[in-house]
């Protein structure tokens, strides 16, 4: 039985496959020669990130294609429902890379708070020369302790954020139209836990409340955060967006930057990837990432072995 990783495969999951019986094809087939190479080759399990894409072509003609297997949380990059009805199994990893988006949150929120993500362009260019005026520029920095968070979608990836907010002494609020709450276990090094319980609440009171909005929902249709949103929000206030492209309207934030509304955002995300706004990629009061939320050895691992579980378990009970 042939797997091909289109877009690379831990090695956890190369093995765990591999000891299953499974050949695994390390392949990197172009988006045009998919069909074919899938075919030629009897392709029976395709696993993609974010780069492959995999349309109704793909699932229309490819009859041996059994299982999609998408290596992170988001599946805008698969026709999910069409394979089902067409009888492929689509399986992803939603709860392998949580954690390192939510550090990857906060990675960005303490370098927003301390001017880190303007620092470290103007200090190799100018730091041996105007080393006091930067000092200056950057002595107005805030503590995140204290502060309060609204999380907007309260799923894992948002829970694994208000987790180590908490754990910071922040105060957490959350907005999530499907959930009334949730009860987050905090375990630490010595594996002493702490429970917490958090109520959700309106989007509106979320947007009011709270000092930084990190954002943590699916791909929407429309906006979750444009201009009557940010004139909700506090003044002077943060955003992080490490979920989806296209959930904030970037042109009304860079406006509301502009006019002092927001101080500062983070953004791991872009509405036009791989081609982000020029605009943002010179704004230097946005913090930027390339879409690498997942993007750590752990996270990557455990997508790997959780694909190969899924993958050996849906074989298994078609013997």
């Amino acid at each position: 039985m042939k797997v091909l990783a289109n877009d690379g495969l831990a090695k956890g999951g190369i093995i765990a496959l591999e000891k299953a019986g499974f050949e695994v094809d390390l392949t990197t087939v172009s988006q045009v020669q998919l069909i074919d190479y899938i075919n030629k080759n009897n392709v029976a399990v395709l696993l993609v990130r974010g780069a492959t894409k995999v349309r109704k072509d793909i699932i229309d003609n490819c009859p041996n294609l059994k299982i999609i297997g998408r290596g992170g949380v988001g599946m805008d990059n698969i026709d999910v429902e069409y394979a089902r009805k067409k009888g492929i199994n689509v399986i992803n990893t939603p709860a392998a890379s949580s954690h390192s988006v939510a550090e990857l949150v906060f990675a960005h929120l303490f370098g927003l708070v301390r001017f880190l993500h303007e620092s470290n362009r103007n200090m190799p260019l100018v730091g041996d020369s105007k080393f006091n005026d930067l000092k200056k520029s950057y002595a107005k920095g805030i503590e995140l302790r204290g502060k309060t968070i609204g999380i907007l979608g309260f799923g894992r990836i948002g829970q694994a954020t208000a987790k180590i907010a908490l754990g910071l002494g922040m105060k957490v609020v959350a907005f999530d139209p499907f959930l009334e709450g949730a009860t987050l276990e905090l375990e630490f090094f010595d594996h002493q836990t702490v429970f917490f319980n958090i109520k959700t609440i309106s989007k509106e009171e979320v947007l009011k409340q709270s000092d930084f909005i990190s954002i943590h929902v699916p791909a929407q249709k429309g906006y979750v955060l444009s201009s009557k949103e940010f004139e909700m929000m506090k003044q002077n206030s943060f955003i992080v967006n490490a979920s989806r492209g296209g959930v904030i309207d970037e042109i009304a934030l860079v406006k509301a930057i502009e006019n002092s509304k927001i101080s500062g955002a983070a953004l791991d995300v872009f509405e036009k990837e791989p081609t982000p706004e020029i605009q943002l990629l010179m704004n230097a009061h946005l913090s930027l990432t390339p879409h690498i939320g997942a993007a750590t050895a752990e996270a990557q691992d455990r997508i790997g072995t959780e694909l190969a579980s899924q993958i050996i378990g849906f074989f298994n009970t078609k013997k």
